[in-house]
């Protein structure tokens, strides 16, 4: 299989390599050449152009900063839409914007070819090992088509919905983890402050109930299946807990920013009668502000989570 690779960078670079390592027949392009040395040596096509590599390539893969060069690359003079053979894909790795995704899919799909939103986590070291995630936003006749592409140099390739879908999960998983680094961060420095050495902290808290927790899973039993009673912890113990937190860093003279914007929220909810509900129901504020309910069958909650 010819598969078309562009953008060779920290992350592209190390991607395409494991695509060449499986065996595929690659075609390579980056704006800097020298970024494709070791590729080439190894046996990889060099390609003038976007539209170059696209023209010789059953599958084509794009790892780039941002929507600006992707759309540059996909629609600008000498781009990919101008290469591509009939019926063919092009899977975008970058983070990308939705909005832009959804756009260049309508342009593709005019001209009889195929756009999958594809962005990756896992970082250079992933990018290196193969340890990628990857969610894909598009026509799910074309994933399918397209998924032992990905398979190449990823293993955890998953379809999330409609173009665009795989975008919005990656900004919400990135939001949420510089979100949580800014939170921890906030009560860290609260915590040494407070004369415990960080080491020791954080040896403690990583063996708590949070600690011992995949992130995301602390939504599988109140938020996804939209289920606040009877409580697993009571709001108002919760609000008492923070409310302490807030107070340690006042006396102590640590900005808490976050905590008491969280204490906003808890109050709120207490003030709707919601004393005796679990902790987790403020998050039900968040869903009335955005217009959103979320509610899902407890029975495919626990089909996702045992499906690993």
């Amino acid at each position: 299989m010819r598969i078309a690779f562009i953008g060779l960078g920290t992350m592209g670079g190390r991607m395409a390599a494991n695509v060449q390592k499986s065996g595929a027949e690659l075609i390579v392009h980056d704006m800097h050449r020298q970024s494709a040395g070791n590729l080439i040596q190894n046996g990889a096509t060099w390609a003038e152009s976007p539209a170059a590599a696209a023209a010789q390539a059953d599958a084509i893969l794009m790892s780039l900063p941002g929507p600006v060069e992707v759309t540059a690359v996909c629609t600008g003079e000498g781009g990919v839409l101008e290469g591509m053979k009939p019926g063919t894909a092009v899977m975008d790795l970058t983070t990308n914007s939705p909005t832009v995704v959804r756009r260049l899919h309508a342009e593709f799909a005019a001209k009889g070819v195929h756009f999958l939103d594809c962005p990756v986590s896992g970082g250079p070291a992933g990018a290196g090992s193969g340890k990628l995630a990857i969610w894909v936003g598009g026509d799910r006749a074309v994933f399918d088509a397209n998924k032992a592409v990905l398979d190449r140099f990823a293993d955890q390739v998953r379809y999330v919905g409609d173009i665009g879908a795989g975008s919005v999960a990656k900004l919400v998983h990135n939001c949420a983890g510089y979100m949580l680094q800014t939170a921890l961060a906030e009560v860290f420095s609260m915590g040494v402050k407070g004369g415990v050495e960080p080491l020791a902290l954080w040896e403690a808290v990583r063996q708590g109930a949070l600690g011992r927790r995949r992130t995301f899973d602390g939504l599988v039993d109140q938020f996804l299946p939209n289920k606040y009673d009877p409580p697993a912890f009571a709001l108002r113990l919760a609000h008492k807990d923070v409310s302490l937190a807030t107070q340690l860093g006042r006396e102590l003279g640590v900005p808490m920013r976050l905590a008491n914007l969280v204490l906003e929220e808890m109050t709120e909810a207490r003030n709707r009668g919601w004393d005796n509900r679990d902790s987790r129901s403020p998050m039900l504020l968040q869903q009335e502000r955005a217009g959103v309910k979320i509610e899902c069958d407890p029975a495919e909650i626990k089909r996702v989570k045992e499906s690993g």
